[in-house]
């Protein structure tokens, strides 16, 4: 089985692989970084959304696998306070697309004020926590949840979800 990431980073290719492993035999992974075709720091529960979606089908077209997974990490706000929202999207080569959210957790305010002032989420936790490549290991997620939840474990439970919709489908066709 071929599946696709559109992407290289390293805590949404660890998490495809980590659950696609558990329900595929023998899955053949390839790592394209798929344009998401949104802001680099999407601002909405849609943008994020569509984010995942257009890295998704971008990365099957690129590759022609089996499987391709978009991942996209966002902000939302509601009622003026912002939170971290995630998405991901699976397309089969047959051209369905499901897709699922992940977990959300409030930024501290201080790291919202950044965000709205136009920087993008993950060089401002490098910024906060003196860390390098904090997306690509715990996120902001982690930060703010004590290592309780990291970014891999969130995009592991999208993943989850994702896979778990498509084995329903196939088990009711």
């Amino acid at each position: 089985m071929n599946i696709t990431i559109g992407t290289t980073n390293k805590a949404k290719t660890e998490a495809v692989e980590v659950i696609a492993r558990k329900y595929f035999d023998n899955p053949n992974f390839t790592y394209v970084k798929a344009s998401s075709q949104v802001s680099d720091q999407p601002m909405t529960q849609e943008e994020t959304r569509l984010g995942a979606i257009n890295r998704s089908k971008n990365a099957i077209k690129e590759t022609g696998a089996q499987f391709s997974f978009g991942l996209e990490g966002g902000v939302t706000e509601i009622d003026g306070v912002m939170y971290v929202c995630n998405w991901g999207a699976l397309t089969v080569s047959d051209g369905k697309t499901y897709t699922a959210a992940g977990a959300q957790i409030i930024l501290p305010e201080e790291i919202a004020q950044e965000i709205r002032a136009g920087k993008e989420l993950g060089p401002v936790m490098e910024r906060y926590t003196q860390r390098r490549d904090i997306r690509q290991g715990a996120g902001a997620v982690g930060v703010f949840t004590q290592g309780l939840v990291s970014r891999q474990m969130m995009f592991e439970h999208i993943v989850s979800l994702l896979i778990g919709q498509y084995l329903f489908t196939i088990a009711h066709d």
